[in-house]
């Protein structure tokens, strides 16, 4: 049986340079929660989450996933203490095909032993191409792929960077009932979103950031209900 872990943000802070990306960003993601992270283009949000994958230059109090000390580890460790990551921009292997660029995502362990059954269970399509070349994909299907391979090392946390970004509203939908039966499952998320529709859907708990620094937070449907979340982030 496994011990359950928390990812433990504190006092976390993003610069480039002389630029402040972030600062003073505290936050927590329980075992099986969703959080999400919303805010304008600029605002941090993806900074925040490279910094908590070691793909950012940072500083902070703590940055700890159970009991590993994230600001000590490698960013290639990180999947082997269970987080997923998927990236902005999805960044699969164009010239591999669908089946090989999944297979590197369980590089921890052995290829003979691999969720790979249920990664073309939940992405049908992913099954049907697995041998066409991941750079004839589509966006959406890209997207897909870039999910599954996160989920082929069995992460207890996948972290997700704009999954949502180029993407038509079905596709979106479809990314949007994937994360929802994933968390359902036990699976943590958290979720960095410019779609905050799409956030509130999928998380419980949502950050809004402004100009790298928690700006408000609350439950997704206290912040979806909010009148000026509502004016800003959803345009209505």
């Amino acid at each position: 049986m496994t011990t359950p872990m928390t990812l433990t943000v504190e006092n976390l802070s993003v610069h480039y340079g002389g630029v402040r990306a972030a600062h003073g960003v505290s936050f927590t993601v329980e075992p099986g929660q969703a959080l999400g992270i919303i805010g304008a283009n600029g605002a941090g949000k993806s900074s925040t989450l490279k910094a908590v994958m070691g793909l950012a230059p940072r500083q902070a109090t703590a940055i700890r996933f159970g009991e590993h000390d994230l600001l000590r580890a490698a960013p290639h460790t990180l999947v082997r203490h269970g987080l997923g990551y998927v990236p902005e921009g999805r960044h699969v292997f164009p010239g591999l095909t669908v089946e090989k660029n999944l297979l590197l995502g369980a590089y921890t362990s052995s290829w003979k032993n691999t969720p790979i059954d249920e990664v073309f269970e939940l992405f049908p399509v992913l099954a049907e191409m697995r041998h066409r070349l991941a750079g004839a994909l589509s966006g959406g299907q890209q997207q897909m792929l870039a999910v599954g391979r996160a989920l082929m090392c069995r992460p207890r946390m996948m972290l997700l960077d704009e999954p949502s970004m180029g993407l038509s509203p079905i596709l979106v939908a479809e990314i949007a009932g994937v994360l929802k039966r994933l968390n359902a499952d036990g699976l943590a998320i958290l979720l960095v979103e410019q779609n905050a529709k799409l956030t509130f859907d999928v998380t419980t708990t949502c950050l809004v950031m402004e100009n790298g620094e928690i700006a408000a937070t609350g439950t997704s449907a206290e912040l979806r209900d909010d009148p000026q979340v509502r004016r800003i982030y959803l345009g209505l």
